[in-house]
């Protein structure tokens, strides 16, 4: 057996064996809708080989159970790029959120805003991205299954249900491209011009690799971004972590009303 299939048997064992569904990926400030969930927690370090997630504002857990009457998998955290140097870092949790029988990912992050329309507190759903690191967490895999098509990498059933979710439970959501920028440092002003300049709506340090891998892996995916942040450049607030995780409940209670009322919808 692979290592993701063992480790499939060992949460069920914890856990059930009914399939789960849909996978959140929880990004920074946003690891309380885990608590949400009616199920069990396991820490990643019982799960061998999940990726130690250190970044502070994550909670680094996996919880199983039911989420408005949908079996989910939560990650309460993930592996960025900047801790390691591995853009695959997060490989292993997706597989075994396949063998765990998801057919859905939804990836959330924490990003910086490069529209006036959009400011700290918004949320944004995310309709395409631009991998601006360069990096990709495919690097290296052997099989044809590597040449991944990209073109609608972000469903658009599932697009549309988030929209009509946001609707649904009253809460304003813009929709827009996010761009990936490998951190841990924050953009300069100039680079946000240049992101800007090629299209993106928002940047920041995550979710495009979790995207590639779940498209490899077959998932369909959707994603959404809590803007904590003007980009660089393009406000007087002062950008840092501490800021970021002090500005995500300004977006996160609109995200869960958002994730809970799209649930319901599946």
């Amino acid at each position: 057996m692979s290592k993701s299939a063992d480790l499939a048997d060992l949460i069920r064992e914890r856990t059930g064996s009914a399939p789960v569904r849909v996978g959140l990926i929880l990004g920074s400030g946003l690891g309380h809708i885990a608590g949400a969930v009616d199920g069990i927690a396991i820490p990643y370090s019982e799960l061998p080989g999940f990726p130690h997630a250190g970044v502070s504002g994550h909670v680094p857990q996996l919880v199983i159970g039911s989420l408005e009457g949908v079996r989910v998998a939560v990650f309460g955290g993930r592996s960025h790029y900047y801790e390691k140097g591995k853009p695959d870092a997060m490989r292993l949790p997706l597989e075994v959120l396949k063998e765990l029988g998801a057919e859905i990912m939804v990836a959330t992050n924490a990003a910086g805003s490069m529209r006036p329309d959009m400011p700290t507190g918004s949320v944004m759903a995310l309709n395409d991205h631009i991998n601006f690191s360069g990096l990709n967490p495919l690097i290296g895999e052997p099989s044809d299954a590597r040449f991944v098509p990209m073109t609608e990498a972000y469903d658009p059933k599932l697009r549309t249900g988030l929209t009509a979710a946001a609707k649904a439970a009253g809460v304003e959501m813009a929709e827009g491209v996010y761009a990936w920028y490998s951190g841990p440092s924050f953009e300069t002003p100039a680079e946000i011009r240049a992101i800007r300049g090629m299209g993106a709506d928002a940047v920041g340090m995550s979710t495009v690799p979790e995207v590639i891998l779940a498209r490899f892996l077959g998932l369909r995916v959707a994603a959404a971004s809590v803007i904590t942040n003007m980009a660089a450049g393009m406000s007087t607030e002062s950008i840092s972590h501490e800021h970021t995780k002090a500005m995500a409940p300004l977006g996160a209670a609109k995200l869960e009303k958002i994730l809970r009322q799209f649930l319901k919808g599946l």
